[in-house]
């Protein structure tokens, strides 16, 4: 009977102790192993200002652009899966990146940065709160003052919840009204002289709150997910007033990413008219995968790749990235 009773409380003991054992593993991979997973933050000397060494009447179309990918990701729910840089948004600026992909979504009448259901966070603790456009245009408003020569595209995507287009866009448009000077709102391709000191805003939804030029520079693309075919890489589309040129293929494994990557390089299009944006991020195949793994893989090879153009959004994207993309302006 003891013996019994014995193996009853050690069953009792095991059916405690591994659901704890359960929420310690996944918390250590989803924030600590991320915790790990960072970028050098050595800015350059000239990363900062890189811009001004460029003439004013040079389209930013024209301008080749380090970007990051899921811009306000260094802090983020689930980071195991979801956090795509290793830098802030404040430190992307300084190491040279000029094209920031924002991804917000409703609360009540403030916007939360996102990524698919998870909230960015305002640090890399699993109790931490969510980061608010507040905080990251505080950032980016420093920056441009104290660097008036450049220029930043704030290229914005409603990312989550089921808030109407036309409302979403209003809760937009009052944080552009709360400080107009640091917006360029316009609907065509601005020159880099008509966007210096400011943040020129792109838009990947429809204007359906008919705000016209105020709902800034349409960047409109068909989703570009999948990869039973791997022969794709950049397509075009006509955004009304100029083609965009986009490779997003955010499921292909590294070696079929490259391959797309380069391929679109050689055929995307930039000018007056139009604009290219090369993605170099991308979260394989999995249902669900981990980011950095791959940006291991592609990062150093951009490195290695002279000859860039358009605009090159990058994960874990850090100031050498930056360095090797804009110094191809020169």
């Amino acid at each position: 009977m003891e013996k019994r009773k014995f193996k009853a409380r050690k069953l009792l003991h095991l059916l405690w102790i591994l659901p704890l054992l359960l929420v310690l593993t996944l918390g250590v991979l989803m924030y600590v192993v991320p915790a790990f997973e960072t970028a050098d933050r050595t800015a350059g000397s000239d990363s900062a200002d890189w811009m001004a060494k460029l003439d004013d009447g040079r389209p930013i179309s024209e301008i080749i652009l380090p970007g990051t990918h899921d811009a306000a990701t260094k802090n983020v729910q689930l980071a195991f899966f979801s956090k795509c840089q290793g830098l802030t948004i404040g430190e992307q600026l300084n190491a040279g990146f000029r094209y920031l992909d924002i991804r917000l979504g409703a609360d009540g009448e403030r916007l939360k940065l996102m990524h698919g259901f998870t909230n960015c966070t305002t640090s890399g603790t699993p109790w931490a709160g969510a980061l608010y456009l507040d905080a990251v245009l505080d950032d980016c408003y420093a920056f441009l003052t104290a660097h008036p020569t450049e220029t930043v595209v704030f290229a914005v995507k409603q990312e989550h919840g089921d808030e109407p287009v036309a409302d979403f866009q209003r809760l937009l448009a009052a944080y552009c009204e709360a400080n107009p000077k640091a917006w360029l709102l316009t609907d065509h391709i601005p020159t880099l002289g008509e966007a210096r000191g400011k943040l020129v805003l792109m838009r990947r939804f429809e204007d359906e709150a008919n705000l016209g030029e105020t709902s800034g520079i349409p960047l409109l693309w068909d989703n570009q997910s999948g990869h039973d075919d791997v022969g794709k890489n950049i397509v075009s589309r006509d955004n009304g007033f100029y083609t965009l040129w986009v490779q997003d293929r955010y499921e292909y494994d590294a070696a079929d990413k490259w391959t797309a990557f380069t391929a679109g390089l050689d055929s995307g299009k930039t000018g007056v008219n139009a604009i290219s944006i090369h993605f170099l991020s991308t979260k394989g195949t999995a249902a669900y995968g981990h980011p950095y793994k791959f940006a291991k893989t592609l990062n150093p090879m951009l490195l290695q790749t002279d000859a860039l153009s358009g605009w090159i959004v990058a994960d874990f994207a850090d100031a050498a990235i930056a360095r090797h993309i804009y110094r191809n302006n020169f």
